[in-house]
């Protein structure tokens, strides 16, 4: 996947505009004398008053929000009996608010259906009331009591199919909040909730935010988080809490911690997660003590193959020491390591530069600094501005190797547009050139890494490594989805890669039967997804990480969900020895103080 952090920067850059863009504005009146917020919320996704103007609107101040997308929330306290009506909802003022919590106000203005991330998104809508005209009727009344989220009232049911007559969304549908986790939570919709002692399922990122679970044993692992395994395994007890106070004020927590007590406060819906309690009351951080995994020393005779998202790595990066010991302490300094996103030498700078040279001097230097091994490297710079990624940053892979363990063979001629091909000799395969590139010119690769392919010795035995990083996810409709099931358009051009490298294996396999071959990298797809079928067919390869049992499958963390998205694939040569070990260290995805948002991943085996 693209950086969490990249992609959050550039959604929050436009959020003001989205504010207008994506809100549904008409002017037909409706009368109002008795609307109540009830009425304006609906017992569907979208206000039956949308696009109306409605006056004379009561409730109480819940919440304030005076960042980013402005304005407050109000909650009436006379409910009616109907489960599937809200009785909040988001005033967008967009200019910072004058009520405070606790005032009686009456609203006029106009309901909208605000669409986070665009209409585009595929994300739901929140009810809202805009271009406000606002009167305080009396201050410092008691808020409305917090209905409760909790493992009972969220039902295990994720979503309702949508209607094939909408082109798959819900927004039609009556809700039904006994049946499905979505629609619980869109009933609650701008109301005032709570949630209590809830474990942490998604460490604090940059931008104060965290998930956590109100289903502590749905999916649980050992570590603390919730395992996503299936397309059907959403996992319906995360939540994504924001706050309303200070950013000093809200916990730095990594998985497996506690908020004890109560967090309270708006339901709210945004594009980085759906559902979110923006708290104006928040738990206590327990601490879990999670620690950071070390993978154990290969032995004499195993060969240690790693793979590492470095997560745009450049010589202006802070990082350099943290990650070289990474791979010195927590990985025991693996014979091969394929690093994916290390940069050119100036980073996003955009100005024509795709070497990378001065950055991989500065992590070898690291890395021996840190009392590893002092590791050569052999990469092919792409071409400027083809591989996608930040834009200016040429992101690329890369292999790390300990010469002292292990050879490279170098063969020349392999370059950013040559395609790397298959001979054999002595009744062995041997690439045409090492390293190189698999079929660059393939529309596979359109705008993304192309796989790095090299041969390497070791103890005698040729060990054929490709280096993958295929396309992100970027485009997905998300869990949260107003279409359901949500559509994975991003994995067409995955399939197209997962077809291509598999044939170039069955290349390998076809040349020399027993060879050991290893496909890894950031797959940017989960173990039981088409893509790794693809990757796998006619037996060519197979995940590793289905070696592991299923609540220790992932290596990265994403809205709460522990998923899989970097893979070690094995031929049937190292699969059949039954002798290899699978290892993914977890160092990074579960802390709030990640040095990069991946995991790594070790394979040991001996050829």
């Amino acid at each position: 996947m693209p950086s969490k952090r990249t992609a959050r920067i550039g959604a929050l850059t436009v959020a003001a505009i989205c504010s207008t863009v994506s809100a549904v504005v008409l002017t037909s009146p409706a009368e109002a004398d008795s609307i109540r917020i009830h009425d304006i919320q609906g017992t569907t996704r979208t206000s039956p008053l949308a696009g109306q103007q409605v006056t004379g609107v009561e409730g109480i101040v819940t919440g304030v929000r005076t960042y980013g997308s402005r304005g407050f929330w109000i909650q009436d306290p006379k409910a009616d009996a109907d489960p599937a009506t809200s009785e909040g909802v988001f005033v967008f003022t967009s200019s910072r608010p004058t009520v405070s919590v606790g005032d009686a106000v009456t609203v006029s203005g106009t309901v909208s259906e605000f669409v986070p991330g665009g209409t585009s998104s595929g994300n739901q809508s929140v009810t809202q009331i805009t271009r406000p005209t606002i009167t305080v009727v009396s201050t410092g009344n008691a808020v409305p009591a917090a209905t409760v989220i909790d493992a009972k009232s969220v039902p295990n049911r994720y979503a309702p199919v949508g209607d094939t007559a909408a082109g798959g969304s819900v927004n039609g549908l009556t809700l039904a909040p006994a049946t499905y986790a979505l629609d619980r939570y869109e009933s609650l919709e701008g109301m005032n909730v709570q949630v209590a002692d809830t474990r942490v399922v998604g460490a604090t990122d940059p931008f104060t935010e965290l998930w956590v679970t109100v289903k502590p044993r749905e999916n649980a692992n050992r570590r603390g988080g919730t395992v996503y395994g299936s397309y059907t395994s959403q996992n319906t007890g995360r939540l994504q809490i924001q706050s309303l106070g200070a950013v000093a004020d809200f916990p730095k927590a990594n998985v497996g911690d506690v908020l004890k007590g109560t967090s309270a406060g708006p339901l709210d819906y945004n594009q980085f997660g759906g559902y979110t309690l923006v708290a104006n009351q928040i738990g206590t951080l327990k601490q879990g003590g999670l620690e950071r995994e070390t993978t154990r020393k290969q032995r004499r005779g195993e060969l240690a193959v790693a793979t590492y998202n470095v997560e745009n790595l450049d010589p202006s990066d802070a990082t350099f020491a943290d990650h070289a010991a990474a791979i010195v302490h927590n990985l025991q300094s693996p014979d091969i390591v394929t690093l994916e996103e290390i940069q050119d030498n100036n980073g996003a700078t955009n100005d024509g530069t795709v070497a990378a040279d001065q950055t991989m001097k500065k992590l070898v230097e690291a890395i021996t600094a840190a009392g590893g091994p002092t590791y050569e490297w052999r990469s092919i710079d792409p071409v400027n501005l083809a591989d996608g990624g930040e834009p200016g940053g040429n992101i690329r892979q890369v292999f790390l190797f300990n010469p002292e363990r292990v050879s490279f063979t170098d063969r020349a001629g392999g370059d950013a547009s040559t395609a790397v091909g298959v001979t054999k000799a002595y009744g062995k395969a041997r690439l045409t050139v090492s390293p190189g590139r698999i079929d660059p010119a393939n529309a596979a690769w359109t705008n993304s890494r192309k796989p790095l392919v090299g041969e390497f010795s070791f103890r005698g035995k040729s060990v054929f490594v490709i280096a993958n990083h295929f396309a992100s996810k970027g485009g997905d409709q998300s869990l949260h989805s107003e279409f359901q099931p949500p559509k994975r358009s991003s994995e067409t051009q995955r399939h197209l890669q997962a077809t291509a490298v598999n044939s170039f294996v069955k290349e390998i396999l076809a040349k020399e039967k027993n060879a050991d071959v290893i496909a890894l990298g950031d797959i940017n797809d989960f173990e039981f997804s088409d893509t790794a079928e693809l990757l796998e067919n006619d037996g060519a390869l197979w995940s590793a990480f289905k070696s592991l049992p299923k609540s220790e499958r992932y290596s990265y963390v994403f809205q709460g969900n522990t998923q899989v998205l970097d893979q070690i694939l094995i031929s049937p040569s190292i699969r059949r020895s039954c002798e290899f070990t699978y290892d993914s260290v977890h160092i990074n995805s579960e802390f709030n103080d990640q040095i990069s948002d991946h995991d790594p991943q070790v394979l040991r085996f001996e050829p």
